[in-house]
Parts: C-alpha cells; sequence; structure tokens
C-alpha cells in the first residue's frame, strides 16, 4: 500500500468501537496472564490475527475504494499480467510446476496470473491459495469460480505451507509487511526489546531488562554506529522464519515477494529514528498501534537485507533484487496499454503511473527473487537489479 496522509480527528463508528473493545480485551487478558507485559509481536498478532475478532479475521472491508487500502493487484490486471510473465519463465526453467500464493487479497492478483498464463498456453499444474482470512477467503473463490473450467480446476486453497519438495514459485504480495514484528529501543548503546502492558483499560509501552541474545539479534541487523541513544525500530524475526521455512521446502523455482521497505542500510537510518511501524484505516496512515485495535491494519516496512539472510540461510540463492518499477517495465507493463480503446488506454495508463512512479509505488516497492535450480537470469531484473546493495 502506498504512503497516506495522516487521518483526521474523528472518532470511531460505534459498532468498530464495540469490537475494539472486546480485541482489546482479549489482548489485555493476555497481559495479565504473561505477568504484566508481552512482547509487541504477540501484540501485533493478537490484533491482526486473534480467530473471529482480528483484523484479517472479520469480514470489514479491507481492500479497494471502500477498504482501508489498495493494493497493486486491485489496480488494474498489469501488475498481475507481468507477474504471470515471470512465472512462466521459472516454471520452463525448472520443466513445469506450481505456482503457490500466500495472502491472495480478493483474489485479483491470481485472476490476472492465470488469465494471462492461460493467453500465454502456460499454465502451472495447479495454483495454490494460502489465505488466513475466512471473508478474503470467500472473495477468492467467487471471484476465481467464475474462470472458464479449466483454469477453475486448477485452483485449490490449503491452510498450510506446501510439503518439502515443492517446485514452483512462491508469490507473495505485501505478506511480509503484516508479520508481527519484535520492536526495541537503542538504550546506553544497548537495543532493549519494547514489550505492551496494560493497566486493564490501555495499553502502554515498557522497557524490557537488557536481554544480550537479543541485542545481539538486533545488532547483527543493523550493524554498528547506524542508531543513536533513544532511537526506536523493529525487527522481523517471524517473517525471517517464514522465509527459511518456506526455503527448505523450494526443491526447484522461486520465491517470488513483493513489498514496501529497503535494505538494512537504509532501513536503519537516521532519518526513520522512530522506526517504520504504522496503521492504516480508511486510506490513512498512523503510528498509533494502540487506538482501534482490530480494527486497522498494523504493518512494517520490510527489511530486505534480512529476507536476503533468511533465504540464503537455507540454500537459497538471490536471483534478483530491484524497485517494482523497473521490475515491472522489465517484463513488459507498457505493453498493457497498447491496442486498446482511449478508455481502456486511459485506464491502463493511470495503472502504469500508480505502480511506476517513484512518488507512488514504484520505488518505495521492492521485488525480491529466492530461487534454487535456476539456470539463467530472470527478466524483470534486466533493467535493474540491485542484489549487491542487500
Amino acid at each position: 500500500m502506498p504512503p497516506y496522509s495522516q487521518p483526521p480527528d474523528e472518532g470511531i463508528d460505534e459498532p468498530f468501537q464495540a469490537h475494539s473493545d472486546q480485541v482489546a480485551e482479549i489482548i489485555h487478558r493476555a497481559i495479565e496472564k504473561a505477568g504484566g507485559a508481552i512482547d509487541f509481536s504477540e501484540f501485533m498478532e493478537r490484533a491482526l490475527y486473534s480467530p473471529g475478532w482480528g483484523y484479517y479475521m472479520t469480514d470489514q472491508p479491507k481492500l479497494g475504494a471502500g477498504g482501508d487500502f489498495i493494493t497493486a493487484p486491485e489496480l488494474g490486471s498489469g501488475f498481475g499480467s507481468c507477474i504471470a510473465r515471470q512465472v512462466e519463465e521459472v516454471l520452463e526453467q525448472i520443466d513445469g510446476g506450481e505456482v503457490f500464493e500466500v495472502g491472495g487479497g480478493s483474489g485479483a492478483l491470481a485472476h490476472s496470473v492465470l488469465n494471462t498464463l492461460a493467453d500465454r498456453d502456460a499454465l502451472p499444474d495447479r495454483y495454490w491459495l494460502l489465505e488466513v482470512s475466512p471473508a478474503l477467503r470467500q472473495q477468492q473463490k467467487r471471484r476465481l469460480g467464475a474462470l472458464g473450467s479449466d483454469l477453475a480446476s486448477r485452483v485449490a486453497w490449503t491452510e498450510s505451507l506446501p510439503e518439502p519438495g515443492f517446485r514452483g514459485v512462491v508469490l507473495g504480495n505485501e505478506v511480509l509487511d503484516a508479520m508481527a514484528v519484535s520492536r526495541f529501543r537503542i538504550v546506553d548503546d544497548l537495543p532493549r526489546r519494547l514489550l505492551v502492558s496494560s493497566d486493564g483499560e490501555d495499553f502502554y509501552w515498557a522497557l524490557d531488562k537488557p536481554d544480550h541474545d537479543f541485542a545481539a539479534a538486533c545488532y547483527q541487523r543493523i550493524g554498528e554506529d547506524r542508531l543513536e541513544e533513544g532511537d526506536e525500530s523493529e525487527i522481523g524475526l517471524r517473517a525471517e522464519g517464514w522465509i527459511a521455512s518456506m526455503g527448505e521446502r523450494l526443491e526447484a523455482g522461486c520465491l517470488l515477494l513483493v513489498d514496501y521497505g529497503f535494505p538494512s542500510r537504509e532501513f536503519f537510518h537516521p532519518e526513520r529514528s522512530r522506526g517504520t511501524l504504522r496503521t492504516h484505516s480508511r486510506h490513512h496512515a498512523d503510528e498509533n498501534v494502540f487506538k482501534r485495535v482490530g480494527t486497522q491494519d498494523i504493518t512494517a516496512h520490510v527489511d530486505f537485507s534480512a529476507v536476503a539472510r533468511a533465504g540464503t540461510g537455507v540454500g537459497l540463492e538471490v536471483e534478483g533484487y530491484t524497485q517494482q518499477g523497473a521490475f515491472l517495465l522489465s517484463l513488459g507493463l507498457l505493453d498493457h496499454a497498447a491496442d486498446k480503446t482511449q478508455q481502456a488506454y486511459l485506464q491502463a495508463t493511470a495503472e502504469i503511473r500508480r505502480l511506476t512512479l517513484p512518488s507512488d509505488m514504484g520505488e518505495l516497492f521492492k521485488v525480491i527473487a529466492l530461487g534454487r535450480g535456476l539456470t539463467s537470469l530472470l527478466s524483470g531484473f534486466a533493467l535493474q537489479d540491485h542484489s549487491l546493495r542487500l
């Protein structure tokens, strides 16, 4: 999701307030059970994914004009068409395989990818979707069920990661930013974990006792002398674990991940001295993660250097890392505006601008491919490859 303005000073609707109060109560009880404080990653996990109550576990609209944010696949079919071309190239190199999409949103990406691959006579053996949100899963089933029978028959849903020996492409668009992160503050030159505590009514930050193992994990990611006394930031240990787990299951193919973020040297930078933690609600961004709990998205930018290390640590290779705009242009995004009626042309060019302009999604969003068993360079990184910056 692109950057948004700060939210207006307005109250929360009564139904949302009641829902938020219930989610807050779930977290208050968890804090009490833990002895008075929990890691922020647990707070974030419960706010987003508590069964039946977390932000992603309800039928509250999330995507599009009536939701809280817009992702690239929702803008039109151009993004998915380019992703499909990269998928086709990978599958050709490994003599066929499957696609495994994680966090498929409304199904827009799967819809575009499948239609493009069908047009190019390059359909995968199976297109899997792993979606934790019940409401989004139903949206996907409605949308993809309307495809022709040959396409729809290739789509399947699962509740677990692929079995070891997976051959194909693992897709994730804006998946890593929604994985729970741990937060820290530099105190006396030592990164110290920021916990979440409560008085039974409000949440507040609490500083954990010094933990040298946690500090070492932070320094491995931030390096020396990048942050100063009092600075705060995040580390995405869960996302790194997820990358490693996926990598161990991948026999041949690649993980193709799109998200907003930076390499470590830019992530842990003085201009981000308060980190990257944000909430998203009604197309506005805010930094207060303790309000509207359970009714707004919580995200953190991705440290792509840490993502790359997690992949190479299980034997994957960095096949490419670049800005989204360059990746899509390398794969023929401009063709998306060709041979169209005037109205369709205007819509396509508007989509292209949003996907590629530096002021919108073109530079903040990055694409990384972590592969195994590939035999040649991937076309998506032909115009630009910043792998050496990781």
